[in-house]
């Protein structure tokens, strides 16, 4: 296995970035800081392969597929080396891996479709579909290899090439990847480049780039938007989330009170549709708040590569400073914690699994995105009031109804604003289904034949009828 690409370059004497452990808060390795003259070479190689990849579909399938297996063998390296730089629990970075290929796998097999029109004129009409031309992929830090592939995946199927950054917390299982990818695909059709920024803003604004997919907060993908204006690329933004849990007032609380924790607190609440905030009916809302605490008194918290452990630290040294400041600010608001409230004393980047109840509903914990372990839980008086919080925030990714009566609770569903709801689970999505939010919560779409054509763009071909046969 190619591991060099994975941590330390031999003789490499540029800049490097310092990746954290974020279970000890030490560093034990690092990753080229690359510079934009490199970017600039990356994205002309790139430029530069994508005719001989677009022009044979039978090779990408091949391709996809080979490249499918070579995640899985490499699984064993993969896994591991995302945990310690990620944090996550070692099986859930197994599970990652395991969709990384499984992505590969679904995208391999589609293909655009040519579609004639006959609309009555003298002429033979068909749209067909072409390849854009090199993509940018801007991935995050709490699925780096999950969202890459959701990136690059679709993008490589459609006859693009890419150009991919992961966050400069998360380089090194992304550098692997490319690293195992490359034994595999073509030379250049996928490149990995690592550094901080401004590498990524110049990325999202170089002319090179047709398309950029990005994934990460709403104020860097208005930014990444503006950049891409200049070249007028394409642009999907993934962004965050606020999803909301409403629970109806026939909702059996045991029976789902462990679902709904995992939909809040897995990968340590960072992930963009976990569930933010759970609106509870009055009657229940005590039942609602003892159950969530009892599971966050009793989570084993530790290093992901404990087997013993269900959930790992914040990812980064200033993630864990807001996942704090917010929950300071909420308790000084009058909030309580119900468990946790607090940093948990010795190294690394860990936080109590936080249950907050009495939060003022204006309060940021609310409105905005925590983005860690701190769930709050909100009482209301009814169902009207419930889905207007709900919808009150400027975000609009994911939301979910959890109740006894199904058709009820689809119809709750239905009048959330966002692109995704669930009923009785959340954060669940198959490969084949879209992938998109409303207001701040994104732009375009990722996932499934969607995501697909979101990497192609139309041509038609008109000829006269009279020179058909």
């Amino acid at each position: 296995m190619p591991t060099p690409a994975a941590g330390r370059v031999p003789g490499h004497r540029a800049p490097c970035l310092a990746v954290i452990d974020p279970a000890s808060g030490e560093t034990f390795d690092e990753a080229p800081d690359q510079q934009p003259d490199e970017l600039d070479g990356a994205i002309d190689r790139a430029r530069r392969a994508w005719p001989g990849w677009r022009a044979d579909p039978a090779a990408r399938t091949t391709g996809l597929n080979a490249a499918a297996d070579a995640v899985e063998a490499a699984r064993d390296d993969l896994a591991p080396l995302l945990t310690r730089e990620q944090g996550k629990p070692l099986a859930e970075s197994y599970a990652e891996v395991a969709r990384t290929a499984a992505r590969l796998r679904y995208f391999a097999a589609l293909a655009p479709r040519s579609r004639r029109i006959d609309d009555g004129r003298p002429v033979h009409s068909e749209i067909r579909w072409q390849s854009l031309g090199p993509v940018a992929a801007i991935v995050p830090w709490n699925f780096p290899l999950q969202l890459a592939s959701a990136k690059f995946a679709p993008a490589l199927a459609a006859g693009n090439t890419v150009v991919l950054k992961p966050s400069p917390y998360t380089p090194l299982s992304t550098r692997l990847l490319g690293a195992v990818l490359a034994t595999v695909l073509p030379e250049d059709v996928l490149t990995v480049i690592t550094g901080r920024e401004p590498l990524g803003a110049h990325l999202a604004a170089h002319p090179g780039i047709r398309h950029v997919t990005f994934t990460g907060s709403a104020p860097t993908g208005r930014a990444v938007a503006a950049a891409a204006a200049a070249s007028l690329a394409r642009v999907t933004l993934e962004l965050g989330g606020n999803d909301a849990a409403v629970l109806l007032d026939d909702v059996d609380v045991d029976r789902i009170a462990d679902r709904l924790f995992w939909a809040a607190f897995r990968n340590c609440g960072q992930v963009c549709m976990a569930v933010k905030r759970v609106y509870a009916p009055a009657r229940l809302h005590a039942q609602v708040v003892e159950a969530l605490a009892h599971r966050a008194k009793t989570v084993v918290v530790g290093s992901g590569l404990d087997p013993e452990t269900r959930l790992g630290p914040v990812n980064n040294a200033p993630q864990l400073a807001r996942v704090e400041q917010v929950t300071q600010r909420a308790l000084a608001a009058g909030a309580r914690a119900a468990a946790g409230g607090l940093r948990l004393d010795g190294p690394g980047y860990f936080f109590a699994p936080t249950i907050l109840t009495d939060v003022p509903p204006d309060d940021p914990v609310v409105t905005g995105e925590q983005f860690g372990p701190v769930l709050p839980v909100l009482p209301y008086r009814n169902l009207d009031e419930a889905v207007e919080a709900a919808n009150g925030t400027g975000f609009g990714l994911g939301g979910s109804v959890w109740g006894t009566d199904l058709d009820r609770a689809a119809a709750t569903a239905e009048r959330l604003e966002c692109g995704t709801a669930w009923i009785n689970h959340h954060a669940e999505l198959s490969l084949a289904q879209p992938f998109a939010g409303v207001k701040d919560s994104g732009l375009g779409v990722a996932g499934g034949p969607w995501g697909f054509y979101g990497n192609l763009r139309p041509f038609v071909v008109h000829r006269p009828r009279e020179e058909e046969g």
